[in-house]
């Protein structure tokens, strides 16, 4: 498991400001080494370059990329927002950790941040007749940069905010999560079986906010310097206040103590995919919610979530098995119905009286719970009842009679 200051540097990352630096940097190192390395340059090779050749270059270069980088972060801010009035705002999150969009947006105003010093350089008279060859092989190499992120860019419009792009992303990160979580179901720690002892002690939250992450390490860390056990009673994705408890300990422990407990939970205003695959599933409902609400009516949206549910949910195959890395911290494990739920109960609540997204949902859930018996049989089973019960309430006598025969049908 990821260690909380490792979650936090992992998280940065994604940052587009990060990289926007990065690559800023780099522009302006590379402008001010060029004189630095000029020594190095043959005389043979200091072919006259005059400077006004340069600046008109570099002029050219500040002033156009200036104007390229606002009118792509203009694009990408539309993108956002569209995916965000199409699909979900919890979609957006995803699309601004794009790293082609971030590549491209350093990649621009690294070059005009490269431009600019490199004519306050020429203007200084900083640069010698190597050091202006030298720049000038170097802007070669910057607008090749620019003509490829642009080639990029363009190509990446073409799809980048739309709604299959959106879908897609939803259903990499829940993917991605839920196999994170097969291959440590426990996180690392020993799966909780039956009940939390009667007399351990609760740790309560001091703050209000989702669960984005746990720090087993550290808690196995507190556990084995306290000489306690401790019991989990939130995992991410959970909502957390002041009354809320947070995990059990074997016996109590001073105020330091409970503070290192309490730190090893971050939580924040949302919920993220990193540890918590039961978000990329509401995420993903929330998505068909729309799409079948009055204003949308886009039924096709709606079936296209449910065939992807499918394929997320037949990740797990088989009860997965625990490697125990904290021999002293105990986690509940993922509960298969919470997925079914999260996945599904939106989309047979919001199709009421579509008998096409009925029919896939019921062919959805058989497929399931013929892929995963052991994990899915009984949630998919209750699942299918309530979709029939809604289906009988809300569906004509006909559609009625025609979804119960595919029904039968996908149960053989």
């Amino acid at each position: 498991m990821t260690s909380k200051i490792g979650w936090h540097f992992l998280r940065h990352l994604r940052k587009v400001w990060v990289r926007v630096v990065s690559f800023a940097l780099l522009a302006v190192v590379s402008a001010i080494i060029a004189q630095a390395i000029a020594p190095l340059i043959p005389s043979a090779w200091a072919v006259k370059i005059g400077t006004d050749s340069v600046d008109l270059v570099l002029n050219i270069l500040a002033t156009t990329m200036l104007a390229v980088t606002t009118f792509s972060l203009s694009i990408a801010t539309s993108a956002f927002a569209a995916a965000a009035s199409t699909a979900t705002p919890r979609a957006t999150a995803l699309l601004q950790e794009d790293p082609t969009a971030q590549n491209v947006l350093a990649t621009f105003l690294g070059a005009f941040l490269f431009g600019l010093v490199g004519i306050i350089a020429l203007q200084a008279g900083y640069y010698t007749d190597k050091g202006r060859l030298v720049l000038f092989v170097t802007t070669a190499f910057v607008i090749a940069a620019v003509v490829v992120a642009l080639l990029r860019w363009i190509s990446h419009l073409m799809t980048f905010g739309r709604m299959g792009d959106t879908l897609d992303r939803v259903e990499a990160a829940a993917v991605t999560s839920l196999e994170r979580r097969l291959k440590t179901p426990f996180l690392g720690g020993r799966p909780i079986e039956g009940s939390i002892p009667s007399d351990s002690l609760p740790v309560f939250s001091d703050r209000t906010g989702y669960i984005q992450h746990v720090d087993l390490g550290q808690l196995q860390a507190c556990a084995d310097d306290l000489k306690i056990e401790v019991w989990l009673s939130v995992l991410p994705g959970a909502f957390v206040h002041e009354a809320s408890v947070l995990c059990h300990v074997t016996r109590q422990v001073d105020a330091d103590a409970l503070q290192q407990l309490r730190s090893a939970f971050t939580d924040g205003a949302e919920r993220n995919f990193d540890q918590d695959p039961r978000f990329g599933l509401i995420v993903m409902a929330e998505i068909a919610s729309r799409a079948l609400s009055p204003a949308i009516n886009d039924p096709g949206t709606a079936i296209s979530v449910v065939g992807r549910l499918v394929r997320i949910l037949a990740q797990w195959k088989d009860n997965p098995v625990a490697d125990i890395e904290h021999e002293s911290v105990f986690v509940p494990p993922l509960q298969p119905a919470d997925l079914i739920d999260d996945a599904f109960r939106p989309i047979v609540r919001d199709s009421a009286e579509i008998y096409e997204v009925h029919v896939r949902i019921q062919k959805a859930l058989r497929a399931l719970a013929v892929i995963s018996p052991k994990v899915f049989g009984t949630p998919t089973s209750a699942m299918v009842a309530e979709a029939m019960s809604r289906a009988e309430e809300n569906l004509t006598s006909d559609e009625y009679r025609l979804l119960s025969q595919v029904n039968s049908v996908a149960l053989r």
